[in-house]
């Protein structure tokens, strides 16, 4: 059924937007009229079935950004209206009605004309690769054919939920540090090319040799006001060049190996990733994706050529009849004790449940990380700008000693 975007005019004269389903224009704009309104522009966002996928990123550019964390509501929502027994179509019907975003309200929508049409749920969503990953579109399937999609849907919307509060957290703790550290440098440059200058002025007519340390931050004054703009271009330049090089297959690799062997950095990557790996494997594993499968979709995402060369090597291995704690045990980018749970999990029979538990731990162990690394960057950053205020009062005060020496 085609999806057809309207402006109309309610009873008091004001201007609203919605998305309607209908046979022709005509049913569209009496189902208006039947809901109270007055239509004033009306236009088809889905003219042709085939024409589905350029329509959603058409929508997808020109309408409003859709969050995952809508993604994970609809998513909870879906497996509730499923759950208590809501046919598919309806249930979809349901989701486009309370959605407010009409970026997504388009998508949902094609999606039900989808599924009208006779598609499983799992084709409608691979329709939007940009919205829906890998991860979801594998774990609907898997609910599909084991006949438990709204359970599936409820584990996806808490692991959407778990990986963004995650998220969240690393994020809020970064915040301070970037805030203190884009705050500092703007008071230090507005002390070199503001504050200095108009201080330094007094030992322009001087015939005295001025202190080294003077010379050099006089100079830096002098640099900054007159070609800030070049050392602007200059960290633009070396920013393009790195992004350059990092997209090349070299650079990508030197970067990941770098990420995992940094001093001060190594455990926390290796942990993060390894919390990663076992909540999104777990996921996939309980929602009935072989496991297999379930590796090379978990090597997508842990963003590192070196791990994702151990587990395409691990499935190498797992079609051989090894298991996958044999294969990534003595691995160094997959820490001991991960290994050891999974080896536990297989020989129980419970490898979903070993996985989450070792993803609870290194989840807390990541965040545990990284608030004692941000409470180690605040007193660095102060001594930072203690040093830096200290070298140009200094700079300053000893031609003025100098001169009062000279002057007794």
């Amino acid at each position: 059924m085609p999806v057809y975007e309207y402006t109309a005019l309610d009873p008091g004269g004001k201007k609203r937007r919605g998305i309607i389903e209908a046979d022709s224009l005509a049913s569209a704009r009496q189902k208006i009229r039947q809901g109270g309104g007055y239509p004033v522009d009306i236009s088809e966002t889905l003219p042709r079935t085939r024409d589905r996928k350029k329509g959603a990123l058409l929508s997808a550019r020109l309408g409003p950004r859709v969050r995952q964390q809508e993604i994970h509501l609809i998513t909870r929502q879906l497996a509730t209206l499923l759950e208590a027994g809501i046919p598919l179509v309806q249930a979809l019907n349901g989701l486009m009605e309370q959605t407010g975003n009409r970026t997504l309200k388009t998508i949902i929508a094609q999606i039900k004309d989808s599924v009208n049409e006779g598609n499983t749920l799992t084709a409608a969503l691979s329709e939007h690769p940009r919205l829906f990953s890998r991860i979801y579109i594998n774990m609907v399937r898997a609910g599909e054919a084991s006949g438990s999609l709204d359970v599936v849907l409820e584990r996806l919307a808490e692991f959407g939920e778990n990986q963004q509060a995650l998220k969240s957290r690393i994020t809020a703790a970064m915040i301070y540090p970037i805030f203190m550290a884009v705050i500092g440098t703007g008071v230090l440059f507005m002390l070199i090319t503001y504050i200095v200058p108009s201080i330094t002025k007094v030992f322009a007519n001087s015939q005295q040799a001025l202190p080294l340390i003077t010379t050099l931050v006089i100079g830096l004054s002098t640099f900054l006001q007159n070609y800030w703009w070049l050392l602007v271009l200059f960290l633009a330049g070396v920013f393009l060049l790195f992004r350059f090089y990092l997209h090349r297959p070299a650079g990508r690799r030197l970067w990941d190996r770098m990420k995992l062997t940094l001093p001060g950095l190594r455990d926390l990557n290796i942990k993060l990733a390894s919390a990663r790996f076992g909540r999104t494997l777990a996921s996939l594993l309980q929602s009935g994706v072989p496991l297999i499968t379930a590796l090379q979709i978990v090597k997508n995402i842990l963003n590192n050529v070196l791990l994702a060369e151990v587990l395409e090597q691990a499935c190498e291995e797992l079609e051989k009849g090894r298991s996958l704690s044999r294969t990534l045990r003595g691995n160094r980018w997959f820490p001991p004790m991960l290994v050891q749970m999974i080896g536990v999990g297989e020989q129980s029979g419970a490898l979903e449940k070993m996985l989450s538990r070792a993803a609870d731990s290194y989840e807390k162990e990541v965040e545990a990380r990284i608030v004692a690394l941000t409470s180690l960057i605040e007193p660095v950053m102060i001594i930072t700008m203690g040093v830096a205020v200290a070298v140009i009062v200094i700079s300053i005060l000893l031609p003025i000693f100098e001169m009062n020496q000279l002057i007794r």
